[in-house]
């Protein structure tokens, strides 16, 4: 049941154990930031209710334009088979999907089934769904609970209807800890022959922030990129190359510019380095997040930063000229000093 890549008993949360040993497994929402875990969580589910033949019994199938993605899997016991059905729930928001696909899914029942057994639908990325697909959606649980458990998953539990969050149990994933990040970094590393420096290894952990998925992704885009070059190690630069994300150090120097130079030499400083690096101002709104630790703000200079900082970030998502938003961001940090000067003096 356990092997290197999917270790079933790390991956389920104990109560979802108990479930499946008990087999009263409940409808189940599990939600949480990108990369923690949760598809992978409830691929381990079905592993461990169908047993290791359901990879050797999985079928692909493509429906409509959109080339829906439907993986079915049975396990064949003595007697009878049972079935999980995953859906990518985004890859068609609309009511038909539930209608046409979920609803005969559920609505099948085989002859040979066992008593108690039930079938698992898997919607993935549900919180792409339409309000009026989640409505027949959660019609469509209320009548088939007997026979069918649904896995619904997604990024943002409060795009899911309550009607849905009422029929379910829910399981938050959080983001992963540095060090669970790390332990699957060092099993790649060592595996794929990839050589990464410390240095390298402590920004691809602090760029990811948690998301297994993404630091996989960077990782494997970096040994691509670096793996003939020299000595084909992946240092800090090469990270911060491969993600497009600004260097501590670059925003180090413009922060203090716009700290220290007056305002008009700061703003011609920022707005220079950054054309120079490529930077996008969301990605520069980040680090100066980031390096704020390290900067002697009073509280009130602070919080006033923080403040106008989230409020250019909001800005900026709305369509918000970066040239304007730059312009707001130099002006905020330099009353933000003012303030912690004016502090000082009292």
């Amino acid at each position: 049941m356990t092997d290197a890549q999917h270790d079933t008993k790390t991956l389920l949360d104990p109560a979802v154990e108990r479930f499946i040993e008990k087999n009263r497994l409940p409808h189940m929402l599990f939600y949480g930031p990108p990369g923690t875990g949760k598809t992978s969580t409830v691929l381990a589910m079905a592993r461990k209710l169908y047993g290791p033949q359901y990879k050797k019994m999985t079928l692909e199938v493509g429906n409509h334009i959109h080339a829906i993605w439907l993986t079915v899997f049975m396990q064949l016991t003595q007697h009878a088979p049972s079935y999980a059905y995953q859906l990518n729930a985004s890859d068609d928001r609309g009511i038909d999907v539930v209608r046409e696909q979920i609803k005969t899914f559920a609505s099948s029942r085989d002859l040979f089934s066992k008593p108690g057994s039930f079938k698992l639908i898997i919607l993935d990325e549900a919180d792409a769904m339409t309000t009026a697909a989640q409505g027949a959606l959660r019609r469509v649980i209320e009548q088939y609970t007997r026979n069918v458990r649904f896995c619904i998953i997604c990024n943002y539990v409060n795009k899911i209807i309550p009607a849905i969050q009422s029929r379910c149990t829910r399981f938050r994933f959080s983001p992963l800890e540095t060090d669970q990040v790390k332990k699957r970094l060092d099993y790649v590393v060592a595996n794929e022959d990839c050589k990464i420096t410390p240095e390298g290894m402590t920004a691809l952990l602090k760029l990811t922030k948690g998301d297994m998925r993404r630091a996989l992704s960077v990782l494997q885009a970096c040994h691509a990129a670096y793996s003939d070059d020299g000595n084909g190690r992946i240092d800090e630069e090469a990270v911060y190359n491969c993600t497009g994300n600004p260097r501590p150090a670059d925003v180090r120097s413009m922060v203090h510019s716009m700290m220290k130079d007056e305002f008009t030499t700061a703003y011609n400083n920022v707005s220079a380095m950054k054309l120079a690096k490529g930077m996008a101002l969301a990605d520069l709104i980040t680090g100066v997040f980031d390096e704020l630790d390290a900067v002697d703000f009073s509280p009130e200079g602070r919080i006033f930063l923080l403040d106008h900082l989230a409020h250019t970030e909001h800005r900026l998502s709305t369509g918000g000229s970066e040239k304007i938003q730059l312009t707001a961001l130099v002006g905020a940090v330099q009353i933000a000093v003012a303030l912690s000067q004016k502090k000082g003096k009292k």
